[in-house]
């Protein structure tokens, strides 16, 4: 039963996040707790085989992938995986080894339920002997990626309090999570950078890449899981920096933890390091045993280690397959698989996961989105706005760097319109720095907008897998934090360049020209989002945004005037925020204008009504024109926010 109880729930202000996050360390002889007898967990995996579709379709993001759910299920077509089976005992460092393409990864993509919704695979998991789904221990396990995502500008500490507030039980109060977050600080040795910003590899200089695995692993450790599976952990490192990482999974695996991790060549200091070993090739299982077992064994036959010849070497040349001897390596690899099952590790291994093998032709279904939130919406929001907030603010190349170039931008056309006034020369300068006002401030906004969500896609999606946060919660931070600075940049503008052109003096007008450049702008943002939430990159996305923002613009009545549009063209400018912008701005500056000094030119309109008509403008527009910029302010927002959605259900 979900308690109600809102006065538990472990909130924590800015204030207190900063503190928590700068203040150093005061238990300083904080030690992780191992894990109590009932927790921990022997992982074990009987016949399990993988099937990829004779014929798959090519990637082309979630809207392919919603097509999925009404092809009939893939065919069986080259078979991955080939009746493996394992066990990982609780306490012990289990390797899985073996040369590119054996099937390492898809064996741990099964292992913790994130294999392709396009293979099929069958067999089955075992937790203590127990059968269980691929999705019922998500909540007892953890995954650390070969690839690193951090947001660079949050320091050690505060990843590690952000994790703490999202991926631990609701009953935990807030000094027990910060507790727990200094004493995996100093479990995993990362006192000393524990107020460094992580860093990224392009704009700021952070921690170390040594240092920035083992606070992948502190932010697995965080929930104390049971399971921990590691891929590629050493991906990258020297050869301190690897020994390191392996010497703290040891550390954590004597804490009771079950660990398994994908190596790829590891030397023979890290070989030594590893409790066992599972040696898998062409999708079946070569070895599984200790290191003293697998020398025997591959002494038994006939292909013992050379002296002074690094063992995983040895191993993994021996299970690959060499180019120009296909066949004759295959052979040698069937041979070595039909041994292993034969011997006394195999037939015990098979005895080990044997307890229920009648069931183990059982379907395994990829688990998706079961694992519970641990706090409230409210305590997601919380934290999520906090992380945005940092991610912004703490990066003040990024902030100084758009509002000086908002600045520079408007005193510039300051200068060059500067003491417009009511002639025909002024009129046609008025008219085109409205213009630039809407078109300048676009790309300066829409193209920030658009990164947006682009850039933290990998992060959002790998969060979202660990049920920390909700979509919607992530959606709605973003465009909280993201606001301030939407809003500034037409202020600034608008402010400076006002008064300096010689627009309409009025007070009314001028407050009525910042609120419809703020309205329409923010409605180019909402473009810039769904755009972002859209695509999958940057560079698509950027491109995507640049060629449908054209023609918002030439179709905007500047250029063209509305009756003189092309019909079938017409409904695009319906989509152009700066359509509506403009008229507004327009009708604002012209309505009311009884007179302009024309020094009898035939082609100059006489007074503001002339203006608005050239352009087929209408002040009786303006409430509709508003409706319209809000319209696509919130339209354009709830699209993005329904392709973001989707994107949680459809990636793999």
């Amino acid at each position: 039963m979900i308690s109600n109880d809102s006065e538990k729930e472990p909130l924590i202000s800015l204030r207190e996040h900063r503190r928590y996050a700068i203040e150093p360390n005061s238990n300083g002889n904080g030690e992780v707790t191992p894990l109590a007898s009932s927790e921990r967990i022997t992982y074990s995996w009987s016949n399990i085989n993988v099937f990829a579709p004779s014929s798959v379709a090519p990637k082309g993001g979630f809207l392919n992938s919603l097509l999925e759910g009404t092809r009939p299920p893939p065919c069986e077509g080259k078979q991955i995986l080939k009746n493996v089976s394992g066990i990982a005992r609780t306490g012990e460092l289990l390797a899985i080894m073996g040369s590119s393409g054996a099937g390492k990864t898809t064996l741990m993509d099964v292992l913790t339920s994130r294999s392709s919704a396009r293979l099929q695979v069958t067999g089955l998991l075992c937790a203590n002997g127990v059968p269980v789904s691929s999705d019922e221990l998500i909540s007892k396990q953890a995954y650390v990626q070969q690839e690193d995502l951090f947001i660079g500008t949050l320091t050690v500490k505060e990843h590690l309090i952000f994790q703490a507030l999202l991926r631990m039980d609701k009953h935990v109060t807030l000094n027990q999570r910060i507790e727990r977050v200094n004493a995996v600080i100093v479990e995993l040795g990362l006192s000393k950078c524990e107020n460094t910003q992580i860093g990224d590899r392009f704009r700021i200089r952070g921690i170390s890449g040594g240092e920035m695995k083992r606070l992948s692993f502190a932010a697995e450790v965080i929930t104390n899981p049971s399971l921990m599976f590691c891929d590629e952990p050493t991906s990258g490192l020297d050869s301190h920096m690897a020994a390191n990482i392996v010497n703290v999974l040891k550390k954590l695996a004597r804490l009771g933890k079950t660990i398994v991790c994908t190596i790829h060549q590891p030397s023979s200091q890290l070989f030594s390091l590893f409790d066992k070993i599972l040696l898998v090739s062409e999708g079946r299982v070569a070895f599984l045993g200790t290191r003293s077992d697998a020398e025997s064994f591959f002494a038994s036959i006939d292909l013992p280690c050379p002296p002074n010849y690094n063992p995983a070497d040895h191993y993994v040349q021996s299970l690959a397959v060499a180019p120009g001897r296909e066949q004759s390596c295959r052979e040698a690899i069937t041979m070595i698989c039909d041994e292993f099952e034969k011997s006394d590790l195999g037939v015990q291994l098979a005895a080990d996961t044997a307890a229920t093998v009648d069931d183990a032709s059982v379907t395994i279904t990829r688990g998706r989105k079961t694992v519970p939130y641990k706090v409230s919406w409210c305590a997601q929001m919380h934290a999520v706005i906090w992380r945005s907030w940092i991610t912004i603010f703490k990066n003040p190349s990024y902030v100084g760097l758009k509002i000086g170039q908002t600045i520079l931008i408007a005193i510039l056309v300051s200068l060059i319109y500067a003491g417009q006034t009511l002639t025909e020369e002024g009129v046609m300068s008025i008219n085109g720095v409205m213009y630039i006002f809407l078109s300048n401030m676009t790309f300066e906004n829409l193209f920030s907008a658009v990164l947006v969500f682009c850039t933290e896609m990998p992060l959002f999606i790998r969060d979202h897998r660990r049920g920390m946060y909700r979509s919607d919660v992530y959606f709605l931070s973003k465009n909280i934090v993201d606001l301030p600075l939407f809003i500034l940049s037409p202020v600034l503008t608008i402010a400076i360049c006002y008064y300096c052109i010689g627009l309409n003096p009025l007070p009314d007008k001028f407050f009525t020209t910042l609120g419809i450049t703020i309205l329409a702008i923010n409605a180019s943002v909402s473009f810039g989002y769904m755009i972002s939430c859209l695509s999958e990159k940057v560079d698509v996305s950027i491109s995507i945004a640049a060629v449908i923002t054209m023609p918002a613009m030439l179709l905007s009545g500047y250029y063209i005037n509305f009756g003189s549009m092309p019909k079938y063209l017409r409904w695009i400018s319906y989509f152009s925020w700066i359509r509506y912008g403009y008229e507004c701005l327009m009708t604002n500056q012209w309505t009311g204008i009884d007179h302009i000094n024309c020094n009898g030119t035939s082609t100059c309109p006489e007074n503001g009504q002339m203006v608005l008509d050239t352009y087929a403008f209408s002040a009786d527009h303006t409430m509709a024109n508003i409706g319209a910029l809000l319209g696509l302010l919130f339209g354009f927002r709830i699209l993005a926010y329904i392709f973001l959605l989707l994107k949680t259900y459809t990636v793999d």
